[in-house]
């Protein structure tokens, strides 16, 4: 029987554990942990899932899509409107590179601390968004 295991918690390393989790809570409404501070930061959610930001010393921020420094990870967020999603990242603070390979299907854009990740529209998927 294969282990089963329940996700809880996604860490990024980052410069500024703060500034990110401002905004990953801005673009997903989790709300900011108590506890957070300038190590270590978390956002929350009911269901149990949780992100977390711990600060890095000379943290070099990944390159995508070369290699030179790794994406280190990649998250994907499902979304009902792609355009007002892409609207709401970029006011936000993430920025979109230049290389799109997606289409209308999904986008690839970065975090502040230069963590890619994507938006997929829902429409793409045949399914609707989840709403927390």
């Amino acid at each position: 029987m294969p282990l089963r295991m329940k996700l809880t918690a996604i860490t990024l390393d980052c410069a500024d554990p703060l500034e990110l989790a401002a905004f990953y809570q801005r673009v997903t409404g989790y709300d900011l942990h108590p506890e957070s501070d300038a190590d270590f930061a978390g956002l929350t959610r009911e269901d149990g899932i949780s992100i977390g930001f711990q600060r890095v010393d000379d943290y070099r921020a990944p390159h995508w899509p070369d290699q030179t420094v790794p994406q280190q990870l990649h998250l994907d967020f499902l979304v009902d409107d792609l355009a007002e999603a892409e609207a709401l990242l970029l006011e936000s603070g993430a920025a979109k590179p230049e290389q799109q390979q997606g289409g209308e299907r999904w986008r690839v854009f970065t975090d502040p601390a230069g963590h890619p990740f994507c938006v997929v529209g829902a429409v793409a998927m045949d399914t609707p968004a989840v709403r927390a």
